[in-house]
């Protein structure tokens, strides 16, 4: 299963964000003070990071992205999608920002085929299934977003199976969901479910990425929350990196919420993460 593809017609640019496939966005222009024309491989540090918008409204969280110039992808949640509905994700495109709709969707499969045929129609270009609503259901939400962006002539989204959540510690998964794998055990298990059902990739935190990166070689996206710079309070997640670290392990993009959002100047603290990113990538070529 692809990325984001090619075909998907990209949303008009704005001085939010500036969209584009990952095969183009080395030229793309990035956040002040980062040269594109530097990087290897051939994508900006920004097209590496996901900035979760959870707001309680459309209007604060379109104010959000508006602050932060290079932003290209968005994160839209339970908490925004709750209260803005379907549309939010339309606005978001209309800026010129590439969504990944995070609903992690576990339910029976014609249900979850209907949820994703219907988020892609939307035009969201990552959507989150949970993994351990088995393989049937798995397969028929990746065959219901298939016929979701073929109906609208999207290009076919990349649907992520969520792993183990990032707010579990070992010691509590344990203990109160009563499953006998450990976590490290656990999340290459529904990561081999996923891709056996065609599922393009998994969610999971920054310290299974290495184990599933050498199981599942690209284009099996794994994307990551649970990143906090250094320094950055953890907050309610448990299991987390660097950035720079969780992209060095294997990780394919990156959501990061608070350390941005909540930060005094998220657009410094967005441009802040791309350059770690980038001096990472100089060190690597150096």
């Amino acid at each position: 299963m692809r990325g984001p593809s090619a075909e998907r017609p990209e949303p008009a640019p704005s001085q939010a964000a500036t969209g584009g496939s990952a095969a183009d966005s080395a030229a793309a222009p990035g956040p002040k003070g980062l040269s594109p024309g530097n990087l290897q491989p051939q994508r900006h540090p920004a097209e590496a990071l996901i900035l979760a918008l959870d707001r309680p409204d459309a209007a604060s969280a379109l104010a959000l992205a508006a602050v932060i110039p290079g932003l290209r992808w968005v994160k839209v949640g339970l908490e925004l999608f709750s209260a803005a509905g379907p549309q939010v994700v339309g606005q978001l495109r209309e800026r010129g920002l590439r969504v990944f709709l995070d609903l992690k969707f576990h339910d029976i499969p014609a249900t979850m085929a209907g949820a994703c045929r219907s988020a892609a129609r939307l035009g969201a270009e990552l959507i989150t299934v949970h993994g351990c609503a088995g393989s049937e259901a798995l397969a028929a939400a990746q065959a219901g977003a298939m016929e979701g962006a073929q109906a609208t002539g999207l290009g076919a989204p990349t649907l992520l199976a969520v792993t183990v959540l990032t707010s579990w510690n070992p010691q509590r998964f344990a203990r109160e969901l009563a499953i006998d794998d450990t976590i490290e055990d656990y999340v290459p298990r529904l990561a081999r479910l996923a891709a056996s059902a065609g599922i393009g990739g998994c969610v999971c935190s920054p310290l299974e990425v290495a184990a599933l990166r050498a199981a599942h070689p690209a284009p099996f996206a794994l994307v990551t929350p649970g990143i906090r710079p250094a320094g950055a309070a953890r907050g309610d997640q448990q299991r987390v990196m660097t950035p720079a670290q969780a992209l060095a392990a294997g990780a394919s993009q990156l959501v990061i919420g608070r350390p941005i959002s909540a930060a005094t100047d998220p657009a410094a603290a967005f441009t802040a993460c791309c350059q770690e990113l980038l001096l990472a990538q100089n060190q690597d070529q150096g």
